[in-house]
C-alpha cells in the first residue's frame, strides 16, 4: 500500500487591499506583542502556555494566536512558486517553526496547531482568490475555528501582510481576517467545497468568477450548520464523498477546482481500498482459524480418534473450520477494488481458501464413513490398504 501524502501548491497572498488594526483586541494584542518568546521548535507550546495561562475566552485565545503569527513570522516569497509534498501537517508546522517564514499552507497549519493544543475546533480551509477582479493561479489555504459557541472565518496570511508584484512582502496585520464576515470574505476566497462558504445560499462558481456574490434567497436554502454537524461525524471517506458531491452540485470551471476534485477521487479510492485492505486482513485472520481448526482436526485423526470423543464432538471439530473458511470466503466478497497488487493478494488468498475448503470435505467424508462403519471395523479406516497398487479402503 502507498502512503497518503498531503500535496500543495505553495499558495502565496496577492491582499493590497487598505490596513485595518482593532481596538476591540488592543489588550490582547499588546500583551502579545510585548510577550519576549524565541521562536525554535518549542515555541508553539511557549505561545500556547503563554496564551492558556493569560487568557479566558476562546476568542481571546485564538486571537493572541493570530497575533502571534502575524508579528513573529514572514511571508516567503522567494518559495511562493515552489510545489512541495508533505507527510503529515506536523512537518509544514515544524518548517514553519525553523525557518520562521512559510507560505499559506505554514500560517494556516500554525495557527491550526495552536489551537488545538488549546483545545479549539480549527479546520483547514483549501480553495483560492480573487483581488481586483483577477483570479489567482495558485490554490490557497485558510482556516476556520469553533470559538465561544460559534464558526468563525480566519485567514492568518492575509491577515499578516502582503505581497506587491510578487517580489516584496509587506509586513501589517490586517484584521478583517480575524473572524471574517462569510458575506465578505467569499469576495475574495472562494473555497472548493461551498460546505466552507458559512452561506446558507451558496455562491456559484461562476458567480464568484462574474463577482456577483450577493445573497440570492430565491436559491434553496443551505443549512450548512446541520451539514457541518454530519461532515464532523462522517468518517474521512464519507467526508470526501460528500464534498465532491457538493462540489460538482455548486457548478465548478476552475482548474484548480477541477485538480480538487481529481485530487479527492484518488483519496477516495485510496481509502476505498483501505476498506478492502481491511476485509482482506480480516479474512487472512478466518482462514488462519480455519487452518488451525483443520490442522486440529488432522492431529487428532492421525491419533485414530483418541481420547475418545463423541460423534458431535468430532463433527463440530471440523464445522469449526468449515465455519472460519466460510468466513473468510465472505470477507474477500464484501468489498471490490481495482488495486493490482490487492487484487493479487485476494486472488491468493481466494485460492488457499478453496484448497482448504477441498480438505475440509475430505475430511467430513472420513468422518462419515467412520460413523457409517461398524464400531468394531472402524480402526481399520485409519490405515490404507492396498492390493496390487489399488487401494482397497
Amino acid at each position: 500500500m502507498r502512503n497518503l501524502l498531503f500535496s500543495f501548491l505553495l499558495f502565496f497572498p496577492l491582499v493590497l487591499n487598505a490596513q485595518t488594526k482593532s481596538t476591540e483586541y488592543k489588550n490582547v494584542d499588546e500583551m502579545v506583542v510585548n510577550f519576549s518568546n524565541s521562536i525554535d521548535n518549542n515555541g508553539i507550546r511557549e505561545i500556547a502556555r503563554f496564551i492558556y495561562e493569560n487568557f479566558i475566552t476562546e476568542t481571546d485565545k485564538l486571537r493572541a494566536a493570530f497575533v502571534w503569527i502575524t508579528e513573529n513570522f514572514e511571508y516567503d516569497v522567494e518559495n511562493m512558486f515552489n510545489i512541495k509534498s508533505y507527510n503529515e501537517p506536523q512537518e509544514i508546522v515544524d518548517e514553519m517553526l525553523e525557518t520562521n517564514k512559510g507560505v499559506c499552507m505554514h500560517f494556516a497549519y500554525l495557527f491550526i496547531e495552536i489551537g488545538n493544543i488549546l483545545g479549539i475546533k480549527s479546520y483547514p480551509i483549501s480553495g483560492y482568490t480573487k483581488q481586483d477582479g483577477i483570479i489567482a493561479n495558485f490554490s490557497h489555504l485558510w482556516c476556520v475555528s469553533f470559538m465561544d459557541s460559534a464558526w468563525y472565518l480566519i485567514d492568518p496570511t492575509w491577515g499578516a501582510g502582503h505581497v506587491l508584484d510578487n517580489k516584496y512582502y509587506v509586513k501589517k496585520m490586517n484584521d478583517d481576517y480575524f473572524k471574517a464576515v462569510p458575506e465578505k470574505l467569499i469576495q475574495s476566497h472562494f473555497p472548493f467545497d461551498p460546505l466552507w462558504q458559512f452561506l446558507n445560499y451558496l455562491v456559484s462558481e461562476q458567480e464568484f468568477y462574474d463577482e456577483n456574490t450577493k445573497m440570492n434567497t430565491e436559491k434553496p436554502f443551505f443549512n450548512f450548520l446541520d451539514t457541518l454537524k454530519v461532515y464532523e461525524n462522517s468518517t474521512r471517506l464519507e467526508q470526501l464523498i460528500s464534498s465532491n458531491r457538493r462540489i460538482v452540485e455548486n457548478g465548478f470551471k476552475n482548474i484548480l477546482t477541477q485538480n480538487q476534485l481529481e485530487n479527492n477521487e484518488k483519496e477516495i479510492e485510496f481509502y476505498q481500498n483501505q476498506i478492502v485492505i481491511d476485509y482482506y486482513n480480516s479474512a487472512v485472520n478466518y482462514y488462519n482459524d480455519g487452518i488451525n481448526f483443520l490442522n486440529r482436526f488432522i492431529n487428532y485423526r492421525n491419533n485414530q480418534f483418541t481420547p475418545q470423543k463423541s460423534e458431535i464432538e468430532i463433527r463440530l471439530m471440523i464445522e469449526d473450520a468449515e465455519i472460519s473458511l466460510t468466513h473468510s470466503q465472505e470477507e474477500l466478497q464484501k468489498k471490490s477494488t481495482t488495486d493490482a497488487s490487492t487484487l493479487s493478494m485476494i486472488e491468493h488468498l481466494q485460492s488457499l481458501i478453496q484448497e482448504a475448503v477441498k480438505q475440509v470435505n475430505e475430511q467430513k467424508g472420513f468422518i462419515n464413513k467412520y460413523f457409517d462403519t461398524k464400531p468394531m471395523l472402524r480402526k481399520t479406516l485409519f490405515t490404507k490398504y492396498y492390493w496390487m497398487g489399488i487401494p482397497l479402503n
